[in-house]
């Protein structure tokens, strides 16, 4: 007898339904077919354990089951569960088995049929109703991520035996309700952190908040122990919040990772990555058998902070060059090109020089001549043009550390840059997938960043006199649009582009020595 039952399969962060074919027929042994790799091939013992341990027998007869189409690769446990119920439908021991086509059932099984969780639930449940599926059945601790997705009935199970009732009386089981918005908007501003726990460094502040209203990346340099990786820390808590778009984006490349928490409905706050630097340039960027997403892309519509960044290996430094231009990154295979969005911003730290004690203003520098320029020079150039800020942090005089006067906190930050993102918003309206000056290409640049002639003046002085490199003009105009729109003023002053000036240190010419 043959039976269908519908599960599902994640690539990228999309999904595709597969059809399970199971067929009970004459002959023996038990075989699986359609590019099945070896977890979806050990699925059997594991089925044939369950249904035996439950009360049920295992057919004694040829078995075969088909995941179908046949020419895609199959990988993971998730298909378990519906193997099993498939089997049980094939051999005529499931209670109306006809039902089975009407819901798409995903979940790992152990020997007692007790079910375990899956990665990319929230993908799964989307493309099942986008099918028109009736419902779809998940481990228990999936449920609340794919009940995010409306118009669609999704159950969470823990027990096979729970499935087998549920299709002999639909209603032992009830559909989890999750209230999206609500759970969402009140998780949006719950940070641990806050700017008012940093004591002075206010013009590293206020570079972060140029940072943040304009979408920038930025580079910290400076001693060990300045506060660079407490204020990188910091960032996200001056982000605009995600809006609900963003978030099912974020949370869909998280699913299909495996790193939502148990019971987690959507990723309510911008993400902050924070890799070490050992990191492999395919951890980083993404890839594998079976591509999953990197570091790059679990930072989509967030931070990715880099700390110590000329200790990377320069191979991984430079895979990120393209992602951060194309805002996406392509992993291909031989049978298979997927895309995993990587829409973040770069904030990265770094130590002047290998002792970290370049030009500090109290202790002295010990390293040998040209120590310095060869250690700067572990960050190509094609990656530092990418880069628009450079923030020297000097350490926090002691009378600034002790003091008990209230610091700024990040709510009233975070209000400036959501109105300087809102005149961005506007003002990129008629350009789609455009949201921050960062973004700006050069075309753009030159209708939007229009200086008067003292600002001309200004910059080609500046450019003169700290010789600065060709790739500073376009970024010192961005970044003057940015701060131009944080003092909302319609044009770009000269004290904007007077700001924006110097914070292009690491291409001033002899900077390093």
């Amino acid at each position: 007898m043959l039976v269908r039952t519908y599960g599902s399969a994640v690539y990228g962060v999309e999904a595709i339904t597969i059809t399970i074919e199971v067929n009970v027929m004459s002959g023996k042994e038990y075989f699986i077919v359609g590019l099945p790799d070896s977890a979806v091939k050990e699925s059997l013992r594991r089925v044939e354990s369950t249904i035996k341990t439950n009360g049920y027998h295992m057919p004694r007869t040829k078995l075969v089951v088909n995941l179908a189409p046949a020419d895609i690769k199959k990988s993971g446990t998730a298909f378990d569960l519906a193997i099993a119920l498939g089997t049980l439908g094939a051999s005529e021991q499931l209670e109306k088995w006809e039902k089975l086509r009407e819901y798409v059932i995903m979940g790992e099984l152990n020997l007692d049929g007790s079910v375990q969780p899956i990665k990319g639930a929230l993908p799964i449940a989307i493309q099942a109703r986008k099918e028109g599926f009736k419902g779809l059945i998940v481990p228990k601790q999936n449920a609340r991520e794919a009940a995010m997705v409306n118009q669609l009935n999704v159950y969470g199970v823990s027990h096979i035996r729970e499935v087998i009732e549920f299709f002999a009386n639909e209603g032992s089981l009830k559909p989890v309700v999750v209230n999206t918005r609500d759970e969402f908007f009140y998780n949006q501003y719950d940070f641990e952190q806050d700017f008012n726990d940093v004591k002075g460094q206010e013009n590293i502040k206020r570079a972060l908040e140029i940072a943040a209203a304009g979408g920038h990346n930025a580079i910290l340099i400076g001693p060990p122990g300045a506060g660079k990786t407490m204020l990188a820390k910091r960032l996200p808590t001056i982000l605009p919040p995600l809006n609900l778009h963003e978030a099912l984006e974020t949370t869909k490349i998280y699913s299909v990772a495996g790193k939502l928490p148990e019971n987690a409905t959507l990723v309510s706050k911008r993400p902050f990555r924070s890799p070490h630097h050992t990191i492999s340039d395919v951890a980083l960027v993404g890839g594998g058998g079976i591509p999953q997403p990197g570091e790059i892309s679990l930072a989509h519509n967030g931070v990715l902070f880099l700390d110590e960044l000329p200790e990377f290996k320069r191979s991984v430094l430079e895979v990120m060059r393209q992602p951060m231009e194309e805002r996406r990154v392509t992993i291909s295979r031989a049978k298979v090109a997927l895309d995993f969005p990587a829409s973040f911003m770069l904030i990265a730290s770094m130590n002047p020089c290998p002792c970290g004690f370049y030009n500090h203003p109290d202790r002295e520098c010990v390293c040998q001549p040209g120590t310095v320029q060869k250690y700067l020079n572990k960050i190509s150039g094609p990656l530092l043009d990418r880069i628009d800020l450079h923030v020297e942090v000097t350490p926090v005089p002691f009378n600034q550390l002790s003091s008990l006067q209230k610091q700024e906190d990040s709510a009233s930050i975070r209000e400036r840059v959501i109105k300087a993102r809102e005149i961005q918003t506007d003002r990129y309206k008629d350009q789609p997938g455009l949201h921050a000056n960062a973004q700006m290409s050069s075309k753009l640049l030159k209708e939007i960043c229009v200086i008067n002639q003292a600002g001309q003046n200004l910059l080609k002085t500046a450019m003169q006199r700290l010789n600065l490199s060709a790739r500073a003009y376009d970024r010192i105009l961005k970044v003057s649009r940015t701060i131009a729109d944080l003092a909302a003023s319609p044009d770009i002053r000269i004290e904007h582009l007077a700001e924006a000036i110097q914070y292009r240190s690491l291409d001033r010419e002899g900077w390093a020595g």
